[in-house]
């Protein structure tokens, strides 16, 4: 069975330093996933879910507001802006969190000089809290 080392960090922590079998991704390309001896790759991350599969064939999930994967042909990194594992979120404040962005992303639209790039940021980033708490629970079931 072939594996791969798979880390990702952020400016925070380390959440995850282990052998995978498999890392899927969202990058400004599409979803890409990774296998043990992928080509070598340098990608741009966008606010989404992370999804990999660890040895024993459970199936990890984070969500990642953006940042950068390096693939090596033996290693992945990921060095994201902000990344949380799904068993980390509160759903419920990430609800409301995605609520008040979504608020914000409104009452910016009536405005002229907002800076829309960080408020449609912040919103994507929470959907990605609320998604990632949302698939991982189906996994868990």
């Amino acid at each position: 069975m072939s594996l791969i080392k798979f880390e990702i960090v952020t400016p925070e922590r380390v959440l995850t330093k282990e052998m995978v079998k498999s890392i899927t991704t969202p990058t400004q390309e599409g979803i890409i996933t990774v296998l043990p001896k992928h080509v070598p790759l340098v990608g741009v991350l966008v606010p989404g879910i992370i999804e990999y599969k660890k040895e024993n064939d459970e199936i990890g999930m984070m969500s990642v507001s953006g940042g950068f994967i390096e693939v090596l042909r033996d290693k992945v990194i990921i060095l994201a802006d902000t990344a949380e594992r799904a068993d980390e979120i509160d759903l419920a404040r990430a609800e409301e969190a995605r609520k008040k962005a979504e608020d914000a992303k409104q009452r910016a639209e009536n405005q002229s000089d907002v800076d829309f790039a960080g408020i449609t940021a912040q919103l994507e980033k929470e959907l990605a809290r609320v998604k990632v708490v949302k698939k991982w629970r189906k996994f868990r079931r």
